[in-house]
């Protein structure tokens, strides 16, 4: 490398190399390539077209678009998932509606929010539910076992999301229509 005394606009230019260690542009050249793009799974969008069967796909080795499949779903609770030491349910809340306030006493539990913004609150007690977090999209909530907890839908569009439970909490194949449907079974 070399100075040069003046660089228009920036003076304090340095002639260095560049990395960009983000994510690369995919660039299809040729029309059969977005094809196979599309076989693969890399073109998907919640508008209907990539849609799956909503059920309990468990113990089998599974694989699926989380997002896509959380976005799909419009029931309480329904159960994508179900192994020996593990459980993944899909949630819809409405809006103004909570999960409600519970506990799981042996189970730590993972919560992923994919569309819409609410409130998480937890506690040792469920008279002091100490901890507050305004939560959102790509939020991640991390809920040990023995705490009591509830998240609230504070936005005006349906509170989408996933939830992970290790060990399971429900019934294979548990399907939760509503919340009242929940309530009354468990």
């Amino acid at each position: 490398m070399y100075y040069v005394s003046y660089m228009y606009p920036y003076p304090y230019y340095v002639n260095a190399p560049m990395y960009n260690y983000g994510r690369q542009p995919v660039y299809w050249t040729i029309p059969n390539e977005i094809g196979h793009a599309k076989r693969l799974g890399f073109l998907q969008s919640s508008k209907g077209r990539d849609k799956i069967k909503l059920k309990d796909y468990g113990p089998e080795p599974f694989a699926v678009n989380i997002n896509e499949a959380t976005k799909q779903n419009n029931t309480y609770r329904t159960v994508l998932w179900t192994g020996n030491h593990l459980q993944v349910t899909l949630m819809s809340i409405n809006v103004g509606e909570d999960i409600g306030l519970e506990i799981h006493p042996n189970v730590d539990q993972f919560l992923r929010i994919e569309q819409g913004k609410g409130i998480v609150q937890m506690g040792k007690s469920k008279d002091n539910l100490n901890f507050e977090r305004k939560v959102y999209d790509d939020s991640a909530i991390m809920i040990p076992a023995g705490t009591w907890h509830n998240v609230t839908n504070t936005g005006n569009i349906p509170l989408k999301l996933y939830s992970i439970y290790a060990p399971p909490q429900h019934p294979h194949g548990t399907v939760h229509v509503t919340k009242a449907d929940a309530m009354a079974i468990e």
